[in-house]
C-alpha cells in the first residue's frame, strides 16, 4: 500500500476538466493532512490504496513532454479543509428526463434494460473485453454513472470458468478501468484499448484459446495508462448543445481569462501556461466532439457503438468487425448486434446500440443538493468562490441546447459545469494518448454535475479525495496552474465552502 505522501509526490492528475469528472482511486488530502477518521472505511478512501500499483506506470507512460525526470509535485500548504466525501442518502441520478412522451419513455425503459443486461458469448461477448455489461461500469450512484464501490471486473475475470488473471491495477475496491498502451513495440504510437480479459476457459466458449496481454511487462516498461468510465447523466442535453454555444462560451470573459494567462483559440495548441480551450473537431464533418475523456466522440450513437465493441467485444452496425479474429473464438453471427426488422415493437426493431443511445439521450442530469454537505449558506459561498477563483472559466456552469426535435431536450439550460473544450494540462498530467486532435497532454473539461456522489476522480481513477484532485491539477505547463494556486491561497473555511459546493452537485 502506498502512503498518502508517496502518492502525493508521484501521482499526477488531469485538469480542472478532469478534476471532478468521473475518475479516481488514489490519495488522501494534500499538504500532509491526515484523512479524517470518519472516512477511513468508506469506499472512496479504501480506493486510494487500489491505485498504488499503477502509480509508477501513470507517472512514466506519456508523450515526449513527459520524457526524462518526473516533474516536481505541487504540495499546497496545510489546511483545515477536507473533502466531505461522497454525499450519502439516495441516489440523485439515474431517472428519465421529465416531459418525455409515452413512446420516448418506452424507449428509455427498453434501453435501460439493455444497458443493465449482462451479455454471454452466444450473444457476441468477446473474444476480448473488459466487462459484460454497460451497467457494470456505469452504476455509481445510479445507472448511467461511473465506477461503483465494488469493482465488478474482479468477479467477472473468472466468470463461467474463465482462466483470466487479474491485472495488478484491478482491485476489488478500486475503480473499473480500461488499459491503453502508449506505444507499440517498435516505438510507434499505439493509444488503443487493450482488453483486460478473454473468453478462454469459459463454459460457453469451448475451443477458444487466447492469452491476455502482458500487462505486467507493459507496466514494467511504463507503457500503460488507464481510463475509467465517464458518467452519461444528462448526455442528451450535452449532445443537444450547438457548436455555436460552445464557441460563444469559449469567447466569453476574455478579459478575465487574459488576466490569468488564459489565452487560446479553437483548434490551435498553445505553449506555456495559456488555457487554450481547444475544441476537438470531428475529422469527418468539422464539428465539435464532446463525449469521452478527450471529446473524441461526436454523438451518443458513435459513443455507444464504440463502447459495445471495445469494452465488451460485441460487433454492431457502427463497428461491425471483431477486434480479435482468433480462430475458434468467434462463433456468434456478425455483426453480433443489429436491427431486427421483424421486431414486434419499435424497441425490438432497434439494435442494442440504438437502444443504448436512446437511454442515454433521455437520461436526466443529477439533482444537486441545496443543503448537503455543510449547509445551504456554505454551499452558496462555495458557488461564489468557484466563480471568483476562476474554476468556472473552464467548468462553465451552464449552456443552452438547440431547437431539438425532442421537446424534453429543446431550449433547455444544461447545468453541466463544463465548456466541453480540450485543455492542455501540462507535462505532469499527460497520458501520452492522442485521440482526434487531442494531444497526449489534453483532456476535455469534465462535466461536474453528479460530482457529489462520485467515488473516484480524474481520467485514470487515481484519487478518491477531492482536495487532492485539485492539487494535482498543478503541473508543469498546466493551464490550471493559476486557478489552482488561487484556490489554495484561500483560507481553510473558504476552501471548505468550495469543497462543500462541489460535493453538493
Amino acid at each position: 500500500m502506498t502512503t498518502h505522501t508517496t502518492l502525493r509526490t508521484t501521482v499526477r492528475l488531469t485538469c480542472l476538466t478532469a478534476l471532478l469528472s468521473a475518475c479516481g482511486g488514489g490519495s488522501g488530502p494534500a499538504g500532509g493532512e491526515a484523512t479524517p477518521a470518519a472516512r477511513s472505511d468508506t469506499p472512496a478512501s479504501t480506493a486510494a490504496a487500489a491505485a498504488a500499483p499503477a502509480v509508477a506506470t501513470l507517472k512514466g507512460a506519456a508523450d515526449a513532454d513527459r520524457s526524462g525526470a518526473a516533474a516536481a509535485a505541487f504540495v499546497p500548504a496545510a489546511s483545515s479543509a477536507r473533502d466531505p466525501g461522497p454525499r450519502g442518502g439516495t441516489a440523485d441520478a439515474g431517472a428519465a428526463l421529465t416531459g418525455l412522451t409515452p413512446a420516448q419513455m418506452a424507449a428509455f425503459t427498453a434501453g435501460k434494460e439493455d444497458f443493465e443486461e449482462a451479455e454471454d458469448v452466444e450473444e457476441g461477448l468477446g473474444p476480448t473485453m473488459n466487462l459484460d455489461s454497460c451497467g457494470g461500469c456505469h452504476s455509481q450512484p445510479g445507472i448511467g454513472g461511473t465506477s461503483p464501490a465494488v469493482n465488478p471486473q474482479v468477479a467477472f475475470a473468472a466468470k463461467k470458468g474463465a482462466t483470466n488473471r487479474l491485472p495488478p491495477f484491478i482491485t476489488a475496491r478500486g475503480p473499473v478501468r480500461e488499459a491503453r498502451f502508449v506505444r507499440n513495440a517498435d516505438g510507434s504510437p499505439d493509444g488503443g484499448v487493450h482488453a483486460l480479459f478473454t473468453i478462454a476457459g469459459r463454459s460457453d466458449a469451448p475451443g477458444c484459446t487466447l492469452a491476455q496481454p502482458d500487462f505486467a511487462g507493459q507496466m514494467a516498461r511504463r507503457n500503460v495508462v488507464f481510463r475509467i468510465p465517464t458518467p452519461v447523466f444528462g448526455a442528451g442535453l450535452i449532445e443537444a448543445i450547438p457548436d455555436s454555444e460552445i464557441l460563444k462560451q469559449h469567447a466569453a470573459s476574455a478579459a478575465t481569462k487574459g488576466s490569468l494567462g488564459i489565452r487560446g483559440r479553437p483548434n490551435l495548441l498553445l505553449n506555456a501556461n495559456a488555457i487554450s480551450g481547444q475544441v476537438n473537431k470531428n475529422g469527418n464533418d468539422g464539428t465539435i466532439g464532446r463525449f469521452g475523456w478527450k471529446a473524441q466522440n461526436k454523438s451518443l450513437l458513435i459513443f455507444s457503438g464504440e463502447a459495445y465493441n471495445v469494452e465488451m467485444g460485441i460487433t454492431n452496425g457502427a463497428f461491425p468487425t471483431e477486434r480479435d479474429e482468433t480462430e475458434g473464438c468467434n462463433e456468434a453471427l456478425m455483426p453480433n448486434s443489429d436491427a431486427t426488422l421483424d421486431g414486434a415493437t419499435p424497441a425490438e426493431v432497434l439494435s442494442s446500440i440504438e437502444r443504448f443511445t436512446l437511454f442515454m439521450r433521455f437520461l436526466a442530469p443529477p439533482t444537486p443538493s441545496t443543503s448537503a454537505p455543510g449547509g445551504t449558506e456554505s454551499i452558496a459561498r462555495g458557488r461564489d468562490l468557484f466563480a471568483s477563483v476562476g474554476c468556472a472559466l473552464c467548468h462553465t456552469p451552464s449552456m443552452k441546447t438547440y431547437n431539438a426535435s425532442v421537446v424534453a431536450l429543446r431550449a433547455k439550460e444544461a447545468r453541466l459545469y463544463s465548456d466541453l473544450l480540450l485543455h492542455d494540462m501540462g507535462r505532469g498530467l499527460a497520458d501520452g494518448i492522442q485521440q482526434g486532435q487531442a494531444s497526449g497532454r489534453e483532456f476535455r473539461t469534465a462535466p461536474l454535475w453528479g460530482l457529489g456522489q462520485r467515488l473516484f476522480f480524474l481520467h485514470d481513477g487515481r484519487t478518491a479525495d477531492l482536495r487532492q484532485a485539485i492539487a494535482e491539477h498543478h503541473s508543469d505547463g498546466s493551464e490550471a496552474n493559476a486557478v489552482t494556486q488561487r484556490y489554495f491561497q484561500l483560507g481553510g473555511t473558504q476552501q471548505q465552502d468550495m469543497l462543500n459546493f462541489l460535493r453538493s452537485l
